[in-house]
């Protein structure tokens, strides 16, 4: 018998991680969780009796031979709801659990904690003015942090010498994850909440002055129709769709303020531009050309791969970014970029400011909104923003996407219960282009990099040898010739390359990110004025302090969306509706408070 009843080995949370439920227990399973759809088995058995889990740990094994593990916190409304949950899962394990000494297979073993009484109250109970933030995301950090230190922070722009102590109410789908973000943090109160239960959000909402949602866009909406009907202003730092749009004359009706695109990209792009062209427009200017530049991209000592890039996420955003078609103006004409085409446009950049690093450019989507929401697109003939790489990324995904791996159809060779293996399955990709350039003449010397270097050139996948050797390169260090099985959960040539990047271009320990931003603003005078041209430009790495990283991202979307959520909390705005930080009332300030908390833009004019 594989069955372990432990009531001491399994540790219980300090707080609920399943606030809705008061009893809950940690349970442990091991054995052929996934492979035998047992995991599933003991999530029907919890579901069904009445209870809820959060996953806290899993671990999955990578062959049919392999061990997986999971953690789960199990919660019900009461204790025999949870006893029967406990039954049910030992009865599992009974009946998958083997004999050992009959030489029976273990399929499944059982852990079960301690059973743990928690109270559900999640009224918060502090003096002075409160801000909630959804979402215990990366970014969630440095926005709470920032919010719990005022007023020590130095807040030009706010005039606030009197201000009250603000109290930061982090919410998550997970109580863990919420209390893991705040940890350390003075002034700050960590809770559980599931966002589509309007009840539940309506409750902490009301109970706060400022809403920050961090989470995905999609989740936006609803959660901007509850602040309204609550007169609550909301800050998020994703674009404004249409779903919102919709909302602005609700939201001025209500007298509240829905303030949107207040991160980075967008968000300190916006009020980098407005200062720059209100400033120009006042002196009478005009914007003959403006181009904006910005990427998230690994520090130069972290930028140690092929590709000089690296993800702390999923990268399959990323990469299905990289096939969005692109339009923007330039000299007067307006260029149409096919998004199958987009990496193939990406041109070389050198910035004087900063000689030392190597870009290149790729255009962002569509430029030319941004000419009417700046108010240029009658007066600018150049209106281009692009996404900044390290050079050399571009021509490698082109051959990469030339190959087959960003077709994210299903593949019938992973299909089948049989997995090929990574250098089978690039042979089979490779297999089924059809061969270019039949005179070339190249000679393989029988090696395996001079073989593939020598079928990439041959299948025009990469312009010159030079390119296919980078691609080479980038093939065997994200083991794509490895002769290993693909793992099941990928089912196209895109979830391939998606899995590998995840694994092999992760940041490592204490490595850091870099965001770098650059405005480049062209005006021209009347009455004989020289023309000027203006520069901005923001660097910012990322963090380890105490041991804990945190990323220039989160630091430079964070920042700025709990700055939104300060000069709303303090009446600097007075523009009610769903809005961008383009008025002065929001950048100005803005900008003041970036600085004094250690994000500076640099700005230099050439005539």
């Amino acid at each position: 018998m594989c069955l372990l009843l432990s009531y001491q080995d399994l540790a219980p949370a300090k707080t609920n991680p399943l606030p809705d439920k008061k009893y809950s227990t940690l349970v442990s399973l091991s054995g052929h969780l996934f492979d035998k759809f047992l995991i599933n088995e003991a999530l029907d058995i919890i579901e069904t009796a009445g209870g809820s889990f959060h996953l806290v740990r899993c671990e999955v094994g990578q062959s049919t031979d392999d061990m997986s593990y999971s953690e789960l916190e199990v919660g019900a409304d009461d204790t025999a709801t949870l006893d029967k949950i406990i039954d049910s899962l030992t009865s599992l394990a009974n009946e998958h659990g083997g004999d050992h000494d009959a030489g029976q297979e273990i399929e499944l073993a059982l852990k079960i904690g301690k059973v743990n009484e928690y109270e559900t109250d999640v009224t918060i109970d502090k003096g002075g003015p409160k801000i909630l933030i959804l979402g215990a995301g990366r970014v969630c950090r440095p926005a709470a942090e920032f919010l719990a230190s005022y007023p020590d922070i130095c807040t030009y722009g706010v005039d606030d010498h009197d201000a009250d102590q603000i109290h930061v109410i982090v919410a998550s789908l997970y109580q863990k994850d919420a209390e893991e973000t705040v940890d350390g943090i003075e002034n700050t109160t960590a809770t559980q909440l599931d966002v589509a239960d309007i009840g539940s959000l309506s409750d902490l909402v009301s109970q706060v002055e400022v809403v920050i949602s961090l989470l995905p866009a999609s989740f936006h909406a609803a959660i901007a129709g509850v602040c309204i009907e609550l007169k609550k202003h909301m800050v998020t730092a994703s674009y404004v769709d249409e779903s919102m749009s919709n909302l602005s004359q609700a939201a001025k009706d209500a007298g509240v303020t829905i303030l949107c695109e207040m991160g980075l990209d967008p968000g300190i792009d916006h009020l980098m531009s407005m200062k720059m062209i209100d400033e120009a427009h006042a002196r009478k200017g005009k914007i003959k050309a403006f181009t904006s530049y910005c990427g998230g991209l690994p520090s130069p000592a972290a930028a140690n791969n092929p590709l000089a890039y690296k993800f702390s996420w999923n990268p399959a955003g990323a990469l299905r970014s990289g096939k969005n078609p692109a339009v923007y103006k330039f000299l007067g004409e307006t260029i149409h970029v096919d998004g199958h085409n987009l990496y193939e446009s990406a041109k070389r950049l050198r910035l004087r400011e900063l000689p030392a690093f190597a870009l290149e450019h790729l255009p962002n989507r569509n430029s030319l909104i941004y000419g009417d929401l700046y108010g240029i697109s009658k007066e600018a003939s150049t209106i281009y923003r692009a996404t900044l790489r390290y050079e050399g990324f571009s021509e490698i995904m082109v051959t990469l996407s030339k190959t087959g791996f960003f077709d994210a159809a299903n593949h019938p060779l992973l299909q089948d219960t049989s997995r090929p293996t990574y250098k089978g399955f690039l042979d089979e990709l490779l297999n089924n282009i059809s061969t270019i350039n039949t005179d070339l003449d190249i000679e393989a010397s029988g090696g395996y990099d001079d073989d593939l270097i020598a079928r990439l050139l041959k299948l025009g996948c990469c312009k010159n040898k030079e390119i296919a050797v980078k691609t080479v390169k980038t093939i065997k260090f994200l083991g794509l010739h490895e002769e290993t099985q693909i793992p099941k959960g990928c089912s196209s040539p895109f979830d391939v390359i998606c899995q590998r990047m995840e694994q092999r271009m992760a940041y490592g320990h204490n490595e850091q990110d870099m965001v770098l931003l650059h405005h480049e603003v062209e005006v021209e005078y009347p009455d004989g004025q020289p023309a000027e041209k203006h520069q901005a430009t923001l660097l910012e790495f990322g963090k380890v302090e105490n041991g804990r990283s945190t990323t220039a991202m989160a630091l430079t979307v964070g920042i700025p969306a709990a700055i939104g959520a300060l000069l709303l909390l303090k009446n600097k705005v007075q523009t009610k509706g769903v809005i961008r930080p383009l008025q002065p009332e929001i950048y100005v300030p803005a900008l003041e408070i970036l600085e004094s908390s250690g994000i500076k833009l640099v700005e230099k004019v050439e005539t």
